[in-house]
């Protein structure tokens, strides 16, 4: 997937293909994260579609839901979307960070030969 420590870091039209690569995972990882908040909440709390659209962005942004929740089933989805959308946060996070940090820690390789006396 990436180079590897003993061969020549990537051109950077191949790390920018490769960053494009990263970032189109991590939105269609974001568009799935969002359907399953707007189908939770369309469904068991009985909200619209764009009510659901709403909450479930908030959520998944960090910013918490907009419309009160009037069931228990609606309760406790909206808790466990609350800490999935936590996860998917890091994971969208590793997932577009790591081809830069991947270069960047390629570029700035010390063998250890260079520590040898």
């Amino acid at each position: 997937m990436f180079e590897r420590k003993h061969q020549k870091i990537a051109s950077v039209s191949v790390f920018m293909k490769r960053l494009a690569g990263y970032i189109a995972i991590a939105i269609l990882l974001i568009l799935f994260s969002l359907f399953i908040g707007m189908a939770g909440y369309h469904w068991l709390a009985g909200l619209s579609w764009v009510d659901s659209l709403l909450n479930a962005s908030m959520i998944l942004g960090g910013m918490g839901p907009v419309n009160p929740l009037t069931n228990t089933s609606a309760k406790i989805f909206a808790s466990l979307y609350a800490l999935f959308s936590g996860l998917v946060f890091i994971a969208v996070m590793g997932i577009v960070f790591s081809p830069i940090v991947h270069r960047m820690l390629h570029k700035f390789h010390i063998d250890d030969k260079d520590f040898q006396k």
